[in-house]
């Protein structure tokens, strides 16, 4: 894997409020299995290998950043892998798919109804009977063992700093940055999903189950959806443009886009005292760009 370097950015606005914004450029951990995905991979790789799998069997959408990672993962590790995909097979694949399937990866296709059952015991059995013994990666990859990597985002980070700030889904990588802070300084969840309030349950259960402590030193920040999970605005993608040009850092539209964008909007309303040191995780998946541009249209730079 390569380092995960510390990116000072240099803008008027931060000037003139007083506040310093770091951006962690976890993007850069590794071209295909980069950011978070690496990061919670990781442990259940060992722990595959451990037990003596040659698979792995996970979840996601058709444009979902996991399915990527775990399938170039799989390929990387000598692993099998097999993706189960919410909803019906679109011929041509799109590019994540098509990526997927290039390392590997079986894809199998249910309906959206069956693919609510994905944790349910006697769906996972149904599965280890029809694909034999394997290892399975929830939804997002998010379990104890990707919040024990996600612990780690926290251990590099040689610079003394007051928040630190994450895009979330399903909540994992925050609950590993709590656990791995134990409870120091402020951290700020951006869920990408409307309504994510429910999210803080999530956090704090596995939090809980991973540490054994609970913390009161982070919060969400709710208001920077843009209408839900996988819907933009054009002010949105406007300002990830802006931000490519002024800053040489790619962003995506799902996650680090709208992250950045309420960071940047909290700083202009002074959310941050004067001198405050701002840490930003990138938290990768800049693969889903290509996808975004074939199914609207909208060019991702």
């Amino acid at each position: 894997m390569e380092e995960a370097p510390l990116q000072k950015l240099e803008d008027e606005l931060l000037q003139e409020k007083g506040v310093e914004l770091w951006v962690k450029r976890e993007d850069l951990l590794h071209p295909h299995i980069s950011g978070n995905k690496w990061r919670k991979l990781k442990y259940n790789l060992q722990e595959a290998k451990r037990q003596g799998h040659h698979t792995l069997l996970t979840f996601g959408g058709a444009y979902s950043n996991h399915i990527s990672a775990t399938a170039a993962a799989g390929k990387e590790y000598g692993f099998k892998t097999i993706g189960i995909i919410r909803g019906e097979e679109h011929l041509p694949l799109n590019p994540t798919l098509l990526f997927a399937t290039s390392c590997g990866m079986q894809l199998h296709y249910i309906s959206r109804e069956k693919y609510k059952s994905k944790a349910e015991p006697d769906f996972l059995e149904e599965l280890q009977q029809q694909f034999g013994n394997l290892y399975l990666l929830p939804e997002g990859g998010t379990n104890l063992l990707a919040v024990k990597g996600c612990t780690e985002i926290v251990q590099d980070i040689d610079l003394k700093y007051d928040y630190l700030c994450c895009a979330m889904g399903t909540g994992g990588t925050l609950a590993g940055i709590v656990a791995g802070l134990a409870g120091e300084r402020q951290v700020l969840g951006f869920p990408a999903l409307k309504g994510g309030e429910f999210l803080r349950r999530e956090v704090e259960e596995l939090v809980q189950a991973y540490s054994g402590h609970a913390y009161s030193n982070w919060q969400l920040i709710t208001d920077y959806h843009f209408g839900g999970y996988a819907k933009v605005k054009p002010e949105l993608l406007a300002f990830m443009e802006e931000f490519k040009q002024k800053h040489h850092i790619p962003l995506e539209p799902i996650y680090t886009g709208k992250m950045m964008y309420g960071l940047f909007d909290l700083i202009g309303q002074g959310y941050f005292a004067r001198g405050s040191r701002v840490v930003a995780v990138h938290t990768g998946g800049l693969q889903g760009n290509a996808g975004f541009k074939e199914r609207l249209g909208v060019q991702i730079l």
